[in-house]
């Protein structure tokens, strides 16, 4: 689920409401029924489950108990046609506001990825419950029968998204804790931290088993082997939700859970996300139906449907799966949800209309920023019978039973407002201990480990200091950037932990990110890795850690006679046979969150050199031999990885690791969707072209270059760090471009999502004529915003690629990313120039 809403599609949608409410004859013309059930199973019979195949599980007893029942009975016969289909649909924070439900009776909202109060997705935590308690009361005040709202969030790794909250490791991290008991109390702290600001329902576990680790939601799962998972889910449940009772709802502090992403997210092809798997139906249930029997056995109150499909078949339309599976042999009581609007992916469907989903089994719609004219349509859908009246009142029964459940019915929420159980002592020593527990030791030659605690250490890497990337994505914002520490007041970290161990023994701790160094220290901890991202914008064509600036520290550290420590933070396991080379010891660090003090309690020894903590994780992840990520699941035929599944030194039992091959088995070229001029350079297989109208020249390793007759020339320039950036002087002889291309590539779903181009400016010398900006084909006026800017500052511009899109951008296939031209003078440095999510940042020019 993502949080990219068109604001447009809002205002677009009311004409059509409109006209459903007041001449349902009108709007029946939107409402197509689309193909049955039956006909798209017939169509791929491989893609149809047979329920005597599955395994059995079953709800508790205490979900569906005649007090229960006897209440949702009674109320159903109290609601009008409209109040039933407004429990099928849930509204986005961004797009509705407490006002609409006078008029729309809707049963659910969410707050989705960089979905804040009132449009500010890093507003403080007090804003959060003055939100919930807003829709709360509207609801309350709305005519007819009084059906509270279930307001729902992803809180996926600790109450992820609001500021101020306890920031787990991520399930990756957690996976190679083993540890189920750690699981059901990091539960418990998630649910209380989501209680007190307002929410009642949490979009998850995670039980994913990601097979492609280039897939880029591979993080949110524990373990590439469903083991990992069947023995998270129970506890992770009840962690949740407490153990459900026929006599009183969730105790005070407990949300519901919604376990995802049904079924096999983390099977699709080549790690595409919302892809599909490809795969019998046994293969199905070994490896992918993993911990959704213990989830149900638990009690979790419902299950997301994922976007991805099976052989073809898209789950949120399959009827085999959601209806006869599900509520067959594995007893599903709750409800299912639906994806960010995934309805609209279903054929003869859209995100305004989608019958189909309702008739295979899905019970409430997550259509964030289309629940208008998806309410209008499924009303007139419900009163055509193109929904059945059964089947309305089915997804309706199970929702409200659910929610009685989940105790929205209930007068008063004794913990709600409560803001001291955010990042309490007791939850951060917790999201302590969960880092600590999920490390895992790669390498450690010459026991440079543990550290003297009075050693003289230095602590390299710009992700050592950066709290935001050690959280990684779904924190704060969808994609998880743009955080800084100060984002994060409760937090501490790596640096922060490191210096304060050594320090406390009577040691000196260092911190400098290029690894420059004064006097020569006994040790140096470089912490590098992945910058954070989230759902698609993760996926990768291969395992290659690209960037070289942290091998390059790594080797003139160890060229200087110093010990060498690497600390990596990864959503996944990736070839770093070239860094673990270059270190002494090498530690999987995973993204470990908001306690980088964890890291510390590993790493850094008593004053005698002696643990203070050992190594506790393993390998829940097989580590790749080469970039290719080939044979890299525990039990497949052929299994050959770097370091197996289930692998992790210890201080009790070490080993060693001799020279690695730094064959990655790759081309250095492959595709990249999202980052084109990064730390100083164009990432493969983009490059730079500087065109006149003498031709063009293509600077290629070459630092200071021109364009054939001097219309535009290049040199490099520092930025965030040394030469990191490029400024180009355009010399006003003539019209001239300065431009990156490479192979095509397809955003169009980055485009649907709102991501933006983004890029980091500083204005040299004012532009003297028209300046465009173009993707492909699509051209946009920045002139009068680089003339209005300060000159010699350096400022960040974002332009959405749907802005670009309409500018005539043919975002299926773009192969030129960035065009800079101008005719007239003009001198401007850029640098990291990328695509970036839309946090409420984002222009969108006139075109030219």
């Amino acid at each position: 689920m993502k949080s990219a809403v068109s604001r447009l599609a809002l205002a677009a949608a009311i004409p059509l409401l409109s006209l459903s409410v007041l001449s349902p004859a009108s709007a029946q013309s939107s409402v197509g029924a689309g193909p049955t059930p039956a006909q798209v199973s017939s169509a791929r019979p491989d893609s149809t489950a047979h329920p005597a195949l599955w395994p059995h599980a079953a709800s508790p007893a205490a979900m569906s108990d005649a007090e229960t029942e006897a209440f949702v009975t009674e109320l159903m016969s109290r609601m009008t046609l409209e109040e039933k289909v407004g429990q099928t649909i849930q509204a986005d924070i961004s797009t509705i506001t407490p006002e609409d439900l006078a008029t729309y009776p809707l049963g659910s909202i969410l707050a989705g990825g960089s979905s804040g109060p009132w449009g500010d997705d890093k507003a403080p935590a007090q804003k959060w419950v003055d939100l919930s308690r807003a829709f709360r009361a509207a609801a309350a005040a709305r005519p007819g029968a009084k059906v509270p709202l279930i307001y729902g969030i992803d809180a996926v790794h600790g109450h992820n998204n609001v500021p101020g909250a306890t920031i787990f490791p991520h399930n990756i991290g957690l996976g190679a804790a083993r540890d189920p008991d750690l699981i059901r109390r990091i539960g418990e702290a998630t649910a209380m931290e989501v209680a007190v600001t307002g929410a009642d329902w949490t979009f998850g576990p995670t039980l994913a088993v990601p097979r492609d680790d280039r897939w880029g939601r591979s993080y949110e799962g524990y373990s590439e082997d469903p083991e990992v998972q069947r023995s998270y889910a129970g506890p992770m449940t009840l962690g949740l939700q407490g153990e459900l009772s026929a006599d009183h709802p969730l105790a005070p502090g407990h949300i519901a859970g919604s376990a995802k992403h049904f079924l096999a997210d983390g099977g699709t092809f080549e790690g595409e996300d919302q892809g599909d798997f490809r795969g019998t139906e046994q293969e199905l249930i070994d490896i992918h139906l993993g911990g959704y029997p213990a989830a149900i056995d638990a009690g979790v109150l419902s299950v997301m449907a994922s976007f991805s499909g099976w052989n073809g078949v898209k789950h949120s339309g399959n009827h085999s799966l959601l209806t006869d599976v599900l509520h067959g042999p594995l007893g599903f009581d709750g409800f299912v949800v639906s994806d960010w609007n995934a309805h609209g992916q279903l054929p003869g469907c859209t995100n305004d209309s989608c019958p189909l989903a309702i008739n295979a089994g899905i019970d409430m719609l997550m259509a964030p920023d289309t629940w208008k004219p998806l309410y209008a349509s499924t009303l007139e859908a419900a009163r055509t019978g193109v929904i059945p009246q059964a089947r309305l009142d089915e997804a309706v029964r199970r929702i409200l039973r659910a929610k009685v459940k989940a105790g929205v019915f209930r007068p008063d929420r004794p913990v709600e407002g409560d803001l001291s159980q955010l990042a309490s002592p007791a939850h951060r020593a917790l999201a302590r201990e969960a880092v600590r527990e999920s490390l895992v030791l790669l390498k450690n030659e010459g026991s440079v480990l543990p550290i003297r605690a009075g050693a003289r250490v230095l602590v390299a890497g710009t992700a050592a200091d950066d709290i935001g990337q050690a959280a990684g994505g779904w924190t704060l914002a969808w994609q998880g950037t743009g955080n800084t520490n100060v984002d994060f007041p409760q937090g501490q970290s790596i640096w922060g932990g490191i210096e304060e161990a050594v320090k406390a023994s009577g040691g000196t701790a260092t911190l400098s990110a290029d690894g420059a160094f004064t006097d020569k220290p006994d040790v140096a901890i470089v912490v590098f890795g992945e910058t954070p991202y989230a759902e698609f914008q993760g996926d990768v064509d291969t395992l290659d850690f690209i960037p070289t600036g942290p091998l390059e520290t790594l080797k003139k550290l160890k060229a200087a006679g110093i010990p060498t420590v690497s600390v990596f933070l990864s959503g996944r396991p990736m070839w770093t046979n070239p860094e673990i080379n270059a270190s002494d010891a090498f530690v999987a660090a995973w993204l470990p969150g908001t306690e980088g003090g964890g890291v510390a309690d590993v790493l850094i020894g008593d004053a005698a050199g002696k643990p203070r903590n050992d190594f506790h994780g393993t390998l829940s992840f097989s580590w790749p031999k080469n970039a290719r990520g080939e044979l890299l699941n525990h039990g497949q035929p052929g299994y050959d990885p770097q370091f197996a599944y289930g692998y992790g030194l210890t201080y009790a039992h070490g080993a060693s690791v001799g020279a690695l091959s730094e064959e990655s088995g790759v081309e250095a070229a492959t595709s990249n969707v999202d980052h084109y001029f990064v730390d100083g350079r164009y990432v493969a297989p983009w490059g730079l072209m500087l065109r006149d109208a003498g031709g063009q020249n293509k600077p290629g390793t070459v630092k200071v270059a021109s364009s054939p007759r001097g219309g535009v020339s290049v040199r490099p320039i520092d930025d965030l760090a040394q030469e990191s950036g490029q400024q180009f002087a355009f010399s006003g002889n003539g019209p001239a471009q300065a431009f990156i291309e490479g192979t095509p590539i397809d955003l169009t779903r980055q485009a649907n999502g709102e991501l933006a181009l983004s890029f980091r400016y500083r204005i040299d010398a004012a532009p003297q004529g028209a300046v465009g900006l173009s993707v492909g084909q699509g051209r946009v006026d920045v002139t009068e915003l680089f003339r209005s800017a300060p000159v010699r500052e350096w400022r960040t511009l974002k332009v959405r690629l749907s802005c670009l899109r309409d500018a005539g951008a043919d975002i299926a296939h773009v192969d030129v990313p960035f065009r800079l031209d101008t005719d007239a003078a003009f001198t401007v440095s850029v640098s990291e120039i990328e695509l970036a999510p839309n946090a409420n940042d984002t222009v969108c020019p006139a075109r030219q």
